[in-house]
């Protein structure tokens, strides 16, 4: 028994809200007096918006430094830098990193503790961190070296006797309680790595804080190997919540979630941290790039993402805009790439970067008809329901019918000298303008991995968007960008 309760407040999918971190210090200041207080993380913090894009994640760890946290995991998007610079990173924040699943793939180390053990007057916690496996596929460059060897695994096969392993070895340690910082949410997977079925698989977790799939989840009870109930609690994203876990003095465990605008803020060092970061970023990012009668969409009128099972019209801007300036025949993206849709109005330099805010480059590739109609296919599987991989696309037209196989049909190419859309040559070679991340393997079904480059490196993905707006559109964005423009035609209803 602890005198005290014990509160563990948790964030996950943050993506770059670092304004987020000062609501969590305040409400960790708050109750300090009352409760022993611990602060967790649940992955993907360094990645998904503006101060992340500028700084590679520097602005992140430096405002995490500041909170002080008790222990946090990978999430999927902690790989984007790659993993050196991850490992880089993390050092320099300080950041007690834990990862059951994390594994070098020579020795069979792991980089990170497969738990840490903290002490809460006379309770001992392990918190044990684990990151979907899928990360191998999604963030799939982070895990070679440039002669294409594997340095790491995520132990997709053996996931849940990784995290049993650990339970078992944090309770011999001596931990009253086991709590699970997972990075898998809950939705079910090709590789059945998700959050319900590792409580079902498992016996020893005492609750599992979640992320990975920003669902608002204050509680739900989940039943162990030994059908014991488990709660399951995850944030959302963003901070809009925060996460507060209560065990109590008698060890009742309460999962709940705070709205962030009910948490009343406070000076503290985290918020002076984060005062200084924004100054240098409104510098950076205050500079207009455009005017825009329209908003620049990536989601749907009911707010879910569009970008990942249908065109948009921010997706025909930025493809437009990798396409012209490169003078490649078509050009391709990852709808999960598209971050944050934009509003109409002036937009900034700051603006263009929470659209597109990783640390992406432009390549072009040379590559057949074939390889085309292929790699659509394949982006294409998913819909009408979402896929990071649907792609956004210009210099192309298509059919998408998804109720037949082949789901690809009618795919032309626009011909520069005609001004027409003609039927794509299977065998004839095109040029393809694209990020590296698409390139390397972390998108579009790793299609274009391989292929060969004819350009590399020419501009990060957000400022060719600057350039296009400013120099090919003079500033303001043309009425052609509206609405989405035809270019995909999808037949089949989405179920909602």
């Amino acid at each position: 028994m602890h005198k005290k309760s014990i509160v563990i407040l948790h964030d996950n999918d943050v993506h770059c809200n670092i304004d987020g971190y000062a609501s969590i210090a305040s409400l960790r200041d708050a109750i300090l007096d009352t409760a022993y207080v611990a602060t967790v993380s649940c992955g993907d913090y360094l990645q998904g918006g503006t101060a992340g894009a500028i700084s590679g994640g520097q602005y992140i760890v430096d405002v995490m430094r500041s909170v002080g946290y008790d222990a946090v995991t990978l999430g999927n998007h902690e790989f984007d830098y790659g993993t050196d610079n991850m490992f880089s990173l993390i050092a320099d924040g300080n950041l007690p990193v834990t990862c059951v699943n994390l594994r070098e793939c020579l020795s069979g180390k792991r980089p990170f503790s497969p738990f840490i053990m903290r002490t809460y007057g006379s309770s001992k916690i392990a918190f044990i961190g684990v990151v979907t496996p899928n990360t191998l596929y999604s963030e799939s460059y982070a895990f070679y070296d440039e002669r294409g060897r594997q340095k790491y695994e995520l132990c997709p096969q053996t996931l849940y006797q990784e995290v049993q392993g650990a339970v078992n070895d944090a309770r011999k340690a001596g931990a009253d309680y086991v709590i699970v910082l997972a990075h898998l949410g809950e939705s079910q997977n090709s590789l059945r790595a998700d959050s319900h079925t590792l409580i079902s698989m498992t016996r020893g977790i005492d609750a599992v804080l979640d992320g990975h799939t920003h669902s608002v989840v204050p509680c739900q009870y989940v039943k162990n190997a030994d059908g014991i109930d488990v709660p399951v609690s995850q944030t959302g994203t963003k901070v809009a919540y925060v996460g507060k876990l209560l065990i109590t003095p008698n060890g009742r465990i309460i999962p709940n979630l705070v709205a962030d605008s009910l948490i009343a803020k406070r000076p503290n060092h985290t918020q002076a941290v984060i005062d200084s970061i924004n100054a240098i970023m409104r510098q950076k990012t205050e500079q207009p790039v455009c005017h825009s009668k329209y908003a620049l969409r990536i989601l749907d009128d009911e707010g879910s993402l569009a970008v990942r099972y249908m065109e948009t019209n921010a997706g025909d801007l930025v493809t437009d805009a990798y396409r012209e300036i490169t003078g490649a025949d078509v050009a391709v993206t990852n709808g999960g790439g598209l971050r944050n849709e934009l509003p109409a109005g002036n937009l900034t330099y700051g603006d263009i970067i929470s659209l597109l805010p990783y640390d992406n480059y432009i390549c072009v590739a040379e590559v057949t008809g074939n390889q085309i109609i292929d790699m659509l296919e394949s982006c294409c599987q998913a819909t009408p329901h979402k896929s990071g991989d649907f792609p956004q696309v210009s210099g192309m037209k298509f059919v998408i019918d998804t109720n037949r196989k082949p789901r690809i049909s009618d795919l032309k190419v626009y011909d520069k000298k005609t001004g027409t859309y003609k039927p794509i040559e299977a065998d004839k070679k095109y040029t393809l303008a694209t990020i590296d991340y698409c390139i390397s393997g972390g998108g579009l079904n790793e299609k274009l991995k391989g292929t060969t480059l004819i350009k590399e490196n020419l501009f990060r993905y957000n400022d060719i968007v600057v350039k296009f707006i400013t120099e090919n559109l003079k500033g303001e964005i043309p009425d052609c960008y509206a609405a989405p423009q035809g270019r995909i035609t999808i037949i089949g209803k989405r179920k909602k």
